[in-house]
């Protein structure tokens, strides 16, 4: 399968005011029907698994949850899939070859000699993302719905955070949990330092990946900004932890001017499935 393909197969005719974008991940889904015209949320909804499951589980799964909320009797003019996993490995451009995928991720992985590797271009920032994607997931909504487009979740992160970052010199480490995965995206300057993501049990599991991070780029726990975001609170026992560490912690809320309709969505949805598009 190709990056993009297109086959309206249904034979109905496409509603040009509805998008659809899911995340897929071995811990859960979430997806989000966006009404382009009223600039809001038409339905949504964020499943976290009690254990991580295999690829063939979590389509059925996914199945389970279009049927639910009637998604496959739908049309959309613009479909988006987003892989959430650890199977991937920026590289820059120039330093990219196609031909090269594996190589990349092998360093960083256990990939299959079966694995379909993909990879995104962040154009902007002379970043290509090469991942592993969820592949019996892609074939299910193409022969779904057609045409549709698949990114890696660190890809929407790390082209949404650089988008809205201000031109501060200073780095900023921001970290997106979500079902016990931290996603670290460090910028200074409008530039990508690290994007890296961690799966974490304990609070302690927390705490040391960051500081593990803030050490192999070494920023000051003293200078340095931490910004939370995604299933944290204030209050939750993992920002204290980093409080005691670092002295600049807080929260962040994503700005979303370009959807005013939407109040708050990393309560409910996950911030690549709203910036997917």
């Amino acid at each position: 399968m190709t990056k993009k393909e297109t086959n309206n197969n249904t034979g109905k005719p496409v509603e040009n005011f509805k998008k659809l974008s899911i995340q897929v991940s071995l811990n859960g889904l979430s997806f989000c029907v966006f009404d382009t015209v009223a600039n809001s949320i038409l339905n949504s909804e964020k499943v976290v698994f009690a254990k991580e499951l295999t690829p063939y589980e979590i389509l059925k799964r996914l199945k389970l949850l279009f049927s639910t909320h009637h998604i496959e009797e739908d049309q959309f003019s613009e479909i988006v899939v987003v892989h959430r996993n650890n199977l991937f490995s920026l590289v820059p451009q120039v330093l990219f070859n196609e031909d090269e995928l594996a190589n990349y991720l092998k360093f960083n992985t256990k990939i299959l000699a079966n694995d379909h590797l993909a990879f995104d271009e962040l154009e902007s920032y002379e970043i290509n993302n090469v991942y592993v994607p969820f592949v019996n997931i892609n074939n299910y909504i193409y022969d779904l719905f057609g045409e549709f487009t698949f990114k890696h979740n660190g890809t929407v992160m790390v082209e949404s955070l650089l988008n809205n970052h201000s031109a501060s010199k200073e780095a900023v480490c921001y970290i997106h949990t979500s079902q016990r995965q931290m996603d670290v995206t460090v910028i200074a300057s409008k530039k990508l330092l690290l994007f890296n993501s961690f799966n974490f049990v304990t609070k302690e599991d927390f705490l040391y990946y960051l500081l593990f991070t803030l050490e192999q780029l070494e920023l000051d726990t003293e200078s340095v900004s931490i910004k939370l975001f995604g299933d944290i609170e204030k209050d939750d026992d993992i920002y204290d932890l980093c409080y005691n560490y670092v002295k600049d912690v807080s929260m962040f809320y994503p700005s979303f001017t370009e959807h005013p309709g939407i109040d708050r969505p990393e309560e409910t949805i996950d911030f690549t499935v709203i910036n997917a598009f």
